[in-house]
């Protein structure tokens, strides 16, 4: 048989998308490929479950537009479905007086980004939403919040094969061929033919470009972050989410606290280079992933551009005492005891030969193919708004 579309990749944004399709052409002969045992395995899987409302990207990218537009539709997906999750409210913390000048940054941004309720808070009023928080100027955002996002996942597995769609789990991808206006996926598990192949490969999504034959525009390099847990009887430190302001060069968001949807307070992440692309933790090393990361020249560009920034970052990964110093900086009466080991996700980046990071989400199409090549944070708030994005790409060559 020959499908209609064959997607690949069983993260949240894999998912989002067939669901989307199988809700716009109930008609469509949809089959979804995943290498690992379940579905939501690692990017979707092994985050904090934050729900992103869209403060911190440049107004009119894809990221602005797709997580205030997503954030609406995942949250109208969870009360539908009965999906655990709570617009919690976060507060953005500037701490010194730079801080401060970029907070203003964040607020332009915001609201040309069309966030509703922001509010500017002194020092006072950030007491009031946090107490134990402590800065020079605060934005609370109460649109921010937490989600069960694998629950999420699980739901629109069912949905999928409830409306006719296939999953493979178990069935790696080796090959992408075109036959004859047509593709030929070979796998693991077997070929499949599709009149249109969408690979949602998130950690090996420039593996795929190759493996279709294409030259990847972006290099993915895989990102640790780690987490702490904030020990039960210390958990009262912090109410919702506390971020600082990011730092405009970098484009992770800083060490954080998360208030987790099932309970739980949960601090980080930091951001390592993994030595695996599925590397959870520094023993995780995979010689072919970092072996292509060391030889990619925009990597070395990026590390001497912010030599001082990634030696931090690695520092703050090896001393616990570190990584506590950083979030007494938000919550000053933490303490490094009040931590105990948590979890550990690894953020497929896109990295451009000249050492930037790819931004925005970016894909990178060919007929008859479309791969999503940089999907990281906020990929999963957007991940139904991306998915009608696809659609609208996709459907006019299945008519």
């Amino acid at each position: 048989m020959t499908y209609d579309t064959v997607i690949v990749g069983g993260g949240i944004v894999g998912l989002a998308t067939a669901f989307r399709l199988l809700e716009a052409r109930p008609q469509l002969k949809i089959l979804l490929l995943e290498k690992e045992a379940k579905l939501a395995a690692h990017q979707t899987g092994n985050n904090s479950g934050v729900l992103h409302s869209g403060l911190y990207y440049k107004p009119g990218s894809e990221k602005a537009r797709l997580s205030v537009s997503g954030l609406q539709q995942i949250i109208a997906f969870c009360r539908e479905h009965g999906i655990a999750h709570e617009q919690c409210g976060k507060i953005v913390v500037a701490t010194t007086k730079e801080e401060v000048e970029q907070l203003e940054n964040l607020w332009t941004r915001g609201n040309a980004n069309g966030l509703l309720g922001l509010r500017k808070l002194n020092p006072a009023q950030i007491k009031e939403i946090e107490p134990h928080a402590t800065g020079l100027a605060a934005i609370h955002v109460p649109q921010e919040g937490i989600v069960d996002y694998p629950a999420v996942c699980e739901k629109l597995g069912e949905l999928i094969r409830l409306r006719g769609g296939e999953i493979k789990l178990n069935t790696r991808v080796e090959k992408i061929l075109p036959a004859g206006g047509e593709k030929v996926v070979e796998t693991s598990a077997g070929t499949f033919r599709a009149k249109f192949v969408i690979a949602c490969g998130g950690l090996h999504a420039d593996r795929l470009v190759k493996a279709a034959g294409q030259k990847p525009t972006a290099k993915i390099i895989p990102f640790r972050g780690e987490y702490f847990q904030i020990k039960k009887a210390r958990q009262h430190l912090v109410r919702h989410l506390i971020y600082p302001v990011p730092d405009p060069k970098f484009p992770f968001l800083g060490v954080h606290f998360t208030r987790l949807v099932h309970g739980g307070i949960e601090a980080g992440p930091n951001a390592v280079l993994a030595f695996a692309r599925e590397g959870y933790k520094w023993t995780d090393v995979n010689v072919r992933d970092l072996a292509e990361s060391l030889c990619f020249p925009g990597l070395w560009k990026f590390l001497a551009k912010y030599p001082s920034l990634c030696g931090y970052e690695i520092r703050r990964s090896l001393s616990k005492a570190e990584f506590c110093r950083s979030l007494q900086k938000l919550v000053p009466d933490i303490r490094e005891d009040d931590l105990e080991t948590g979890g550990a996700g690894v953020r497929a980046q896109a990295m451009l030969p000249d050492g930037k990071l790819v931004e925005d989400f970016h894909f990178d199409e060919a007929p008859g193919i479309l791969h999503v090549v940089n999907a990281p944070s906020p990929a999963a708030t957007a991940s139904l708004a991306i998915g009608q994005t696809i659609c609208q790409r996709v459907l006019p060559s299945l008519s």
